[in-house]
């Protein structure tokens, strides 16, 4: 049972490779998004539509093959075979357009700084090789949220990778069944982890 203060979002990881994300707007919140979302996924199809691109934005998307720049008013018809949206407007009446065209096609939206309009949030993340951890606020604060992947990153060992990899190669020889190899594993994994706090 959930209370009214819980957060019932459920996190989930996306392969951007394999989708195509449209993104309106073309300012310095933009470029956070682009940010965001190729420095997770950098060969990541994006179309960027926007009245006005700025120099930022240009700039920074010129080394993305997979991003496109259209410097034109939002129409309708950029949802077409598209998976995912992201504004980053501050023109409500352009919001609110765009949250109900995606509605009807069932496209999953985030609106920038207006929570109320978005299906999913762009959490803070953190990036060990392999390993990513993403935090979320519920929306309530992205500055925590940032403080927070803040501390991560230097709790984390840079070595972490390198025991991802290992346990990789581990589970691949492991015999038995799905429970044998479970049980195998969590005692490999306590080991190393007993082994990290001694050193």
């Amino acid at each position: 049972m959930t209370t009214a203060a819980s957060n019932e979002l459920f996190p989930v990881f996306l392969q951007l490779n394999q989708l195509h994300t449209l993104l309106v707007g073309g300012s310095h919140v933009a470029l956070e998004k682009l940010t965001a979302l190729l420095g997770n996924s950098p060969y990541a199809s994006v179309t960027v539509v926007a009245k006005q691109i700025s120099e930022g934005v240009r700039t920074f998307t010129k080394d993305f093959p997979g991003v496109r720049l259209y410097e034109r008013a939002f129409d309708e018809h950029d949802l077409d075979n598209v998976d995912l949206v992201v504004v980053a407007s501050n023109n409500p009446a352009l919001n609110n357009r765009i949250r109900q065209a995606c509605r009807r096609r069932h496209l999953l939206l985030n609106v920038a700084d207006k929570p109320e309009l978005c299906d999913f949030y762009l959490g803070s993340v953190v990036k060990k090789g392999n390993l990513k951890l993403g935090i979320s606020t519920n929306g309530k604060s992205p500055t925590i949220a940032k403080r927070i992947k803040e501390l991560l990153n230097d709790a984390l060992p840079e070595e972490i990778d390198e025991t991802l990899t290992y346990m990789s190669q581990l589970r691949d020889l492991l015999k038995g069944d799905f429970t044998d190899k479970v049980k195998q594993l969590n005692a490999h994994t306590a080991s190393l982890i007993a082994s990290k706090e001694d050193a």
